[in-house]
């Protein structure tokens, strides 16, 4: 009797264990079925959307396929986050000048943020900076129409056009709310990243053998230019460097490793990306190829520093190799994949975020200095029109005197950090 009840107990078990693995496989099945069924079912709105505008708005010469496509897959791409975006095969190609180097334009870079379209940085030398734009200024309109109503790519290209040519902006200066019309000459935008204190080549030494070096964005000769200039800095004994990243957008991610391991050890973790899969992990480690300088490093940073300013930033902050002066830095830590497609447009999709060799996350937290000191984008203005050769003279005489008694404090404050590290401890007097 006890052995009639254990093997129908062991059946009722096995019945039971079938059921449960066939009800499993059906819910998998039914689940994947309804996925599919949902994309098939969106995919058909999308198309019913489409055909009902093409046969019906009012405008048959802007709804062409080719026109109506291209602008739902920039409304798709647009509305997952600020730097997501569908290139057609001419934007494309305008931002592999950008890395080249060489463009035409205003020489600014901007952004979205608090949904206005915002100024990141003004590159040095060029016509936007030398009409007093600065990192921080909100563009309300470009040609006198909204720039609200624009997506970041539409604003880029309304700003880029043939050199000799005029573009007028309205620009609100937060600090003071001031809002003005700026209209601007474009021309071909020659990008030297690399640059000493008045924007040119002839690097020399500040007080103490300090060298400074400036960097305005990271571009596919950085790396070199930076190598450069540090050899010219320690063909004359400089001690010690101040790495200027103010006001820099950002721009190559090889490119700052490259920058960073110029102060690191072979192998040293620079930084790191993770995205949604294991294979979004990459791990950027220092090469050191070329001599690693082993002296006193400050950076300069400020709310204009962006993305590849902020890996270097935070990996040698993180590492102690660099002590951080100046302001929070922008908070853009995130990486877009340039994804070309057959037809000469490409994707530009942010996969993965940025990690500092402490795993501090970057994007949308930002940098915090060491020391900070803050100057407003008024006085960043007057130093950059003191530095830049011919500043002072384009100035009417009322803003000369202001513009040249103009005092860089985040430089003296960095000078200040590194001397003092120049300078050996005092010995224990005798008794």
């Amino acid at each position: 009797m006890k052995m009639n009840k254990r093997i129908m107990y062991a059946a009722l078990g096995g019945v039971l264990i079938v059921n449960l693995y066939l009800g499993a496989q059906l819910y998998l099945h039914s689940a994947e079925a309804d996925s599919r069924e949902d994309v098939y079912r969106n995919m058909e709105t999308f198309t019913r959307v489409l055909e009902i505008v093409r046969r019906n708005y009012v405008d048959e010469s802007k709804i062409n396929y080719d026109e109506l496509i291209d602008s739902a897959l920039k409304g798709m791409l647009g509305r997952l986050d600020p730097h997501s975006e569908y290139m057609d095969a001419k934007r494309f190609q305008a931002m592999q000048s950008d890395t080249r180097g060489e463009f035409g334009g205003v020489g600014v870079v901007v952004s979205i943020r608090n949904n206005l379209l915002t100024i990141v940085a003004a590159m040095d030398d060029t016509p936007g900076a030398l009409a007093g734009l600065v990192a921080g200024d909100q563009i309300l309109k470009i040609e006198g129409k909204a720039a609200d109503r624009l997506s970041l790519e539409e604003a880029v290209g309304q700003m880029r056009g043939k050199a000799g040519t005029k573009v007028t902006f309205t620009v609100r200066h937060p600090s003071t709310d001031e809002i003005r019309d700026v209209t601007i000459m474009r021309a071909v935008i020659k990008v030297q990243t690399v640059r000493d204190l008045t924007g040119g080549g002839n690097y020399q030494l500040l007080t103490n053998k300090i060298g400074y070096v400036r960097l305005a964005s990271f571009g596919d000769q950085t790396s070199t230019e930076l190598e450069a200039a540090l050899v010219k800095l320690d063909q004359m004994g400089a001690k010690a460097l101040v790495l200027d990243l103010r006001d820099n957008p950002g721009g190559l991610l090889d490119q700052s490793v490259w920058v960073s391991e110029k102060f690191l050890p072979k192998g040293q973790l620079v930084v790191s990306t993770e995205g949604r899969h294991a294979a979004d992990l990459e791990k950027h480690s220092a090469d050191s190829k070329v001599k690693v300088r082993e002296y006193p490093v400050t950076i300069l940073v400020n709310g204009g520093s962006a993305s590849a300013s902020e890996i270097v930033a935070g990996c040698l902050q993180d590492l102690k190799r660099a002590t951080l002066v100046g302001q929070k830095t922008y908070g853009k830590g995130s990486v877009q994949s340039i994804l070309p497609l057959q037809n000469g447009a490409a994707l530009r999709l942010t996969t993965a975020k940025y990690y500092t060799p402490s795993h501090r996350v970057i994007h949308e937290n930002g940098i915090m200095p060491d020391h900070v000191v803050e100057m407003t984008g008024d006085q960043m203005r007057d130093l950059m029109l003191k530095r830049s050769p011919g500043g002072l003279e384009s100035l009417p005489e009322v803003d000369r005197k202001r513009v040249a008694a103009a005092r860089d404090t985040q430089l003296d404050k960095a000078l200040e950090v590194l001397s003092a590290k120049l300078t050996p401890p005092a010995k224990p007097a005798t008794p």
